[in-house]
């Protein structure tokens, strides 16, 4: 038996179950109900979320939530990178922040991998 049930909002462990009427994530203890987790899912608004589903806007701070490869750059961006005054755009690949990054300069990212600081 299979069952799809949505990632924590909190964490985004793939790793939560039901529990009564709630959902539960056993990584951080976060419990939640399906209603929430279903709406965040599918953002009706058309707003660009980050990778916990927090709504995205012209002048924020994120955090880059995993290590990145740069291409011609021997180290990548580090998670943990906090990188200020993002600007949302219709990019390329699904690259929709562009921003500049202290050492790397320019460059878009995905907002997939970013978390609102």
């Amino acid at each position: 038996m299979t069952e799809n049930l949505p990632p924590c909002p909190e964490c985004s462990s793939a790793y939560t179950y039901e529990m009564g009427a709630l959902l539960v994530c056993p990584e951080c203890g976060h419990e939640w109900p399906p209603a929430t987790a279903e709406s965040a899912d599918n953002p009706e608004d058309g707003a660009i979320r980050d990778a916990v589903g927090n709504v995205l806007a012209d002048g924020d701070t994120v955090t880059v939530v995993k290590s990145l490869k740069v291409k011609g750059h021997p180290t990548g961006i580090k998670a943990g990178t906090k990188v200020r005054n993002i600007r949302l755009v219709e990019g390329v690949a699904g690259h929709d922040i562009d921003c500049k990054i202290d050492g790397f300069g320019a460059m878009q990212l995905k907002s997939s991998v970013v978390k609102k600081a």
